[in-house]
C-alpha cells in the first residue's frame, strides 16, 4: 500500500547505536493504517497555518509541503528556540492499489488527515463459473 523510503534512516539508526546520540527528529511525524476500504495517513503539522500546506501527486508519489513561520516579532530577545520553521517536505510513495484521483485531505488540531480510497480494481471480487448442472461463485 505504502512505500516508505529515508535515505538517511539506515545511517542515523547505525550513527544512535555506535554513538549512543538521539536519531535527528522527524519533521513530520507520520501514522498510516487501513480502515476498512480507505488508507488513511495521519501527518503531525503543529502550529502550520492551514494555507501554506501543498499536495501534490504524480505518477503515486504524494508530495507533502508546509511552512512554519516564526511566531516571534522583531526586535524580541531569543532566550530558547527549539521549534523548527522554515519549509518541510514529506514524499509518499503510493502503491499501485490505491486511487489517487479520489485523496480526501483534513487539517485540524495540528495534524493533517488524508483518506485515500483503495482502486476498485483491487478490491477483492466474485466470479461466476458456469457449467455442469450448477452455477458455482469463487472468490479472488
Amino acid at each position: 500500500m505504502l512505500m516508505r523510503t529515508d535515505p538517511f534512516r539506515e545511517l542515523d539508526r547505525l550513527t544512535q547505536q555506535l554513538l549512543g546520540t538521539p536519531a535527528r527528529p522527524a519533521a513530520m511525524p507520520m501514522d498510516a493504517f487501513r480502515e476498512g476500504e480507505t488508507f488513511v495517513v495521519e501527518l503531525d503539522l503543529p502550529g502550520i497555518d492551514p494555507e501554506s500546506i501543498d499536495l501534490d501527486v504524480e505518477r503515486n508519489v504524494l508530495t507533502i509541503r508546509a511552512e512554519r513561520r516564526p511566531s516571534m516579532g522583531e526586535g524580541v530577545e531569543v532566550v530558547v528556540s527549539e521549534r523548527p520553521t522554515g519549509f518541510f517536505s514529506r514524499q509518499l510513495f503510493l502503491g499501485e492499489t490505491l486511487d489517487t484521483e479520489r485523496i480526501d485531505a483534513s487539517y485540524d488540531a495540528g495534524v493533517l488527515r488524508l483518506r485515500i480510497p483503495v482502486a476498485e480494481q483491487a478490491k477483492p471480487r466474485k466470479i461466476a463459473i458456469s457449467g455442469g448442472d450448477s452455477r458455482k461463485q469463487i472468490s479472488t
